[in-house]
């Protein structure tokens, strides 16, 4: 089991527009969420299998506690609340399958991956890829 601890800062990030046009968010709330999201800050905290994220940014700041193997409330990127629930896919990577709790919406979920000395974060929206990659800060 590799260790995600650490603090990151992104190193790129690809369709990040695309997938909140996905979601349904509004051209000027997107040109908003674009804007604050494109410098995160982001710190995993790791014991064992429980992890605690949290991403800042200039305009809000998210903060998840979850285990590996037990489901867990948290809210998709456009702010929707689900129920999530991460599994390791390899012995680097996690992927997060996310259900709303109310409404209709594309199937949601996210993976992080540790490749080398960058973590790869993915957020899906149905087919709509984003790729957001970081180096340790």
């Amino acid at each position: 089991m590799q260790n995600f601890a650490g603090t990151w800062k992104m190193k790129s990030s690809e369709n990040f527009d695309e997938l909140l046009k996905a979601l349904g968010v509004n051209p000027m709330l997107r040109k908003v969420a674009v804007a604050a999201a494109s410098k995160p800050h982001v710190e995993i905290r790791q014991n064992g299998e429980h992890f605690y994220i949290k991403t800042s940014t200039t305009v809000r700041t998210t903060e998840i506690n979850f285990c590996i193997g037990e489901e867990f409330n948290e809210e998709t990127v456009d702010g929707r609340k689900c129920k999530s629930l991460a599994t390791w896919e390899t012995e680097n990577k996690i992927y997060c399958k996310q259900t709303l709790l109310s409404g209709n919406g594309p199937k949601t979920f996210w993976s992080r991956e540790l490749k080398g000395d960058e973590l790869m974060l993915i957020f899906g929206a149905d087919d709509v890829i984003c790729t957001r990659v970081y180096v340790r800060g």
